[in-house]
């Protein structure tokens, strides 16, 4: 989404459908205010690396506990890219989650709340790697007013996040020729094409949308060609913690109602038998031992 693409017959075609998908709500002078701040991008996300065959490999790192323990993580930097999204916590977990972020996707909500829902497990801020693009996904009009005191590099003039200043929560690695915001066409492809839940027929349908997780995954296949999955939620996922930084800690799923994790746990499965991704499943050494 840029300003080059936003005007008043878009604008009508997208209200249409509710946030994140459209602009259902909202007020067009609100939605101006940051989308004519946003910059086309000057080169695609991703390109190939130098010197390589043009084939470019990435890894999405999510955040599912199957990862603690399993020392993923110089499988995980080798890729060309790698995507990470939400509390991305990645000191003290180097050798399972690796250390390299290529690209970070992220809302409003999870930058500022990582900083004190993740400061038990050593948070301290987003992945900024050098040279680091930065993923926006547009869920409310918050972001739109977060977006509006990120691009002018003020602080935020209205809503939840009032008098913060965006630009210091990207660890001085925010640079508008490598920052994206995804567009509500594609966030609502995502939604229709691979994970339409049942919950959209229900009294719920307005909340209901894909993971944080599931948007980046799909932004990884758009924009590279071999794409591998880690800590993405499992059919044993019971066994695990939800996050890999609460370590071997006891936790279970809570499954509100605006994501639907079945729904999501089944396509990681079937892209992965497709051999379109290819999805870290972790098997216990139990069920390793050939039969006797």
């Amino acid at each position: 989404m840029h300003k080059d693409n936003i005007n008043m017959s878009e604008w009508n075609r997208l209200s249409h459908f509710n946030n994140p998908f459209g602009f259902m709500g909202y007020k067009y002078d609100d939605v101006m205010a940051s989308a004519k701040l946003i910059s086309k991008p000057k080169e695609p996300l991703l390109l190939p690396v130098p010197g390589s065959d043009g084939c470019v490999r990435c890894a999405v790192v999510a955040t599912s506990g199957i990862l603690y323990g399993s020392k993923l993580g110089k499988e995980i930097d080798a890729h060309d890219y790698v995507f990470r999204m939400n509390g991305a916590v990645i000191k003290g977990f180097e050798e399972d989650v690796g250390n390299k972020t290529s690209v970070y996707v992220h809302t409003a909500h999870s930058i500022t709340s990582a900083s004190y829902t993740l400061k038990k497990y050593g948070y301290k801020s987003v992945p900024h790697d050098e040279g680091i693009k930065y993923v926006m996904i547009p869920e409310g009009m918050r972001d739109f007013q977060w977006l509006q005191g990120l691009l002018k590099g003020e602080r935020v003039s209205a809503g939840p996040y009032r008098n913060k200043r965006p630009r210091t929560y990207y660890a001085q690695q925010y640079n508008e020729t490598r920052f994206y915001v995804l567009h509500q066409d594609f966030l609502r492809y995502v939604r229709n094409r691979f994970l339409s839940s049942h919950i959209l027929n229900s009294v719920h349908w307005g909340i209901v949308r894909p993971t944080n997780g599931a948007f980046t995954l799909f932004l990884a296949l758009q924009t590279c060609d071999i794409v591998d999955a880690y800590g993405f939620i499992t059919g044993d996922h019971k066994k695990y913690s939800n996050y890999y930084y609460q370590r071997n800690a006891k936790t279970h799923v809570v499954y509100y109602i605006n994501h639907d994790y079945t729904v999501e746990m089944n396509m990681w499965k079937k892209l992965h038998n497709s051999k379109i991704i290819r999805l870290y499943q972790r098997t216990d050494p139990e069920t390793e031992k050939p039969k006797q």
